[in-house]
């Protein structure tokens, strides 16, 4: 047996899902196909790798501390650009590195640092980049190679750059300039700034209504821009040709949520169809109408691209199988080195009635009969929601004998407009009966033992695992809460600026405006009723979720006496560093079974430090 066989045979399952080399969706160059950039984790850390096609050749590019996953290929695949933040803080400069590797070189120089709000790289040597920063909102500016960038626009609220035209000579803003974060407008300008095209489904900001850039016809001359809009209570694509200000909703008979994608001669859309937690592919034919399935295996697509020749590359994976980069001709299109991930449990559907309708749930067992320990894992967002798709922590608690529940609250994207513009002015609350709702249902039905139950969540799942403690404080036996929203207002404080702008759609107007609806959704209002153990996890640089507001709960934690740890880490909204979340999943694992007892063991574990003191990563 070689070393890494002796090395795999003495892990445990759990981390072996971590550690196991994966690789995300190949994005190609339009001018140059063979050349490709993909993300992978194959040195323990999630860097950017270029792929030649052609030769077979692959190599790293980029080579952090704290990982890099945002980049992208000029259209001729001559240089990879990428985006360099400080220790996960998302806020820095774009960079890029020849694709056959060279030295990395400030891509957008005269652009000041900032927040990235979108990216769209032309011929020539063509750019357009998007900032964002708290003092001037967001800009966008054109750079042409041997020029000073040009600023060609400016507004407070959030906003971002869309895609170029296949001529490089229009531009789409995405932009939410009539103040409601949650549903964008579409500008379509020339590289001077000027307007040339306007679309605004929210009419001034007095309707709910989204639009979304998903990209220009890729064929010269042609002025369709493919969007999504909301106008039928769901997202669904159409057909806005800028020059005439026609726009055509196409008629795709599925129900769900529907986003699309060209092929690359313009002839046809790729669809991506999401429904019930599950995704799939189909092509659309935009002479005939025709729609044809792409077949793909139960479970999630995690994205999807047609290449020249008509093939189509797609991201799979189930709860119970580890992702696969897979084309419809039947061939696993790229293959990280190494071990495969071990495979886990398939999940069940679960449809509870909640205050405000039927809510979905995705439920894991493990071996052995119910009544189990359970964690209700919260997903983030809130504009997210969970599905048939492989995740390692889930996995993980499933290994030790917990059934892990996930619940698609209101807020949640994937079942229609009013189920995710639900989350107004009770924000947090809203959510929180939902889970309640799933709550009793697990409890009634036998698989969760209500005295070991675990709310637990990560961002937005960690800030309602907070507000959840407090609010639902004998529901719950532990609560494990990473980045987590803990006092709302000293958050809006200190957060991003587009998060600011989000709060203040979410509440209804900032925390000067609506002080009480701020109060009432805050976790550290309700830091008194808590009584279950605490774990809180935080990223030192995290821009979302800062650590000050986390360090005020943690504080009152301290000083009411309530069982708490706490982990701090050196890095942002998460980490990038395989290791590290094994390292923060191991503290969470052994702070449950401390606090619940009984489980399986789950192998050695570092010692974890006493009530409220922070060791260090």
């Amino acid at each position: 047996m070689d070393g890494m066989s002796d090395v795999l045979a003495g892990m445990p399952e759990w981390e072996k899902r971590f550690r196991a080399p994966r690789v995300g969706l190949p994005e190609w160059a339009q001018d140059a196909p063979d050349r490709s950039l993909f993300v992978s984790n194959a040195t323990g850390t999630f860097e950017l790798y270029a792929w030649d096609r052609a030769t077979g050749a692959r190599r790293q590019v980029t080579d952090r501390p704290n990982g890099t996953t945002d980049g992208t290929l000029t259209p001729d695949g001559a240089w990879v650009w990428w985006f360099s933040d400080t220790d996960g803080d998302e806020f820095g400069v774009w960079m890029r590195q020849p694709f056959h590797g060279g030295e990395d070189v400030p891509a957008a120089p005269g652009v000041a640092a900032a927040y990235p709000a979108g990216i769209a790289l032309g011929r020539d040597g063509l750019a357009v980049v998007g900032c964002s920063t708290d003092d001037e909102g967001t800009t966008v500016h054109v750079l042409r190679p041997g020029a000073e960038p040009v600023e060609i626009y400016r507004h407070e609220q959030s906003a971002g750059v869309g895609d170029l035209s296949e001529d490089g000579t229009l531009l789409v803003i995405e932009h939410t300039e009539h103040g409601d974060a949650m549903h964008s407008a579409l500008r379509v300008v020339g590289l001077d700034g000027r307007t040339v095209a306007e679309l605004d489904d929210t009419e001034g900001g007095t309707r709910e209504l989204g639009l979304e850039c998903l990209g220009f016809a890729p064929v010269a001359g042609d002025t369709r821009l493919l969007v999504g809009h909301q106008r039928r209570g769901r997202w669904e694509p159409a057909l806005w040709d800028v020059a005439s200000g026609g726009l055509t909703e196409l008629a795709i008979d599925l129900p769900g949520d529907i986003s699309a994608d060209w092929y690359p001669d313009g002839s046809a859309l790729l669809v991506e169809h999401t429904y019930r937690g599950r995704s799939e592919l189909w092509r659309h034919e935009l002479a005939s109408g025709a729609l044809t399935r792409i077949p793909t295996d139960p479970g999630t697509i995690g994205g999807a691209t047609a290449r020249p020749d008509g093939t189509v590359e797609f991201l799979w994976s189930s709860a119970a199988l580890p992702p696969q980069v897979r084309s419809d001709r039947g061939d696993l299109v790229l293959e990280a080195p190494g071990f495969t991930a071990p495979a886990s449990v398939p999940v069940e559907d679960v449809w509870v009635d909640g205050p405000g309708g039927p809510v979905h749930a995705l439920v894991q067992r493990p071996e052995g009969e119910g009544p189990f320990p359970t964690v209700f894992d919260i997903h983030g967002g809130p504009a997210w929601h969970d599905s048939d798709a492989f995740a390692a922590a889930p996995a993980a608690w499933v290994d030790h004998g917990y059934a892990v529940v996930r619940v698609n609250y209101r807020g949640s994207t994937g079942y229609g407009r009013e189920w995710t513009d639900a989350l107004k002015i009770r924000v947090g609350l809203i959510e929180l009966e939902d889970i309640a709702a799933v709550r009793a249902w697990a409890v009634d039905s036998g698989l969760a033992d209500p005295s070991r139950l675990v709310l637990s969540g990560g961002s937005w799942g960690g800030y309602l695992t907070l507000l959840g403690l407090g609010t639902q404080p004998q529901s719950w036996s532990v609560g494990l809460a990473a980045v987590p929203v803990a006092d709302y207002l000293a958050s809006y404080e200190d957060e991003m600026e587009p998060l600011k702008a989000l709060d203040r759609t979410m509440f209804g107007g900032s925390p000067q405006e609506v002080p009480e609806r701020y109060t009432a959704s805050s976790p550290i209002t309700y830091v008194e009723a808590v009584r279950a153990p605490v774990f809180v996890s935080a990223g030192t640089n995290d821009p979302r979720c800062p650590i000050r507001q986390i360090d005020n709960y943690v504080g009152r934690l301290a000083e009411l006496g309530k069982a708490h740890e706490v982990y701090r880490y050196d890095a942002g909204h998460g980490s990038l560093v395989v290791e590290e979340r094994i390292k923060q999943l191991r503290l969470e694992l052994a702070f449950a079974e401390k606090h619940l007892g009984g489980g399986p063991d789950s192998g050695e574990r570092p010692p974890l430090s006493g009530v409220g003191s922070a060791p260090q990563s």
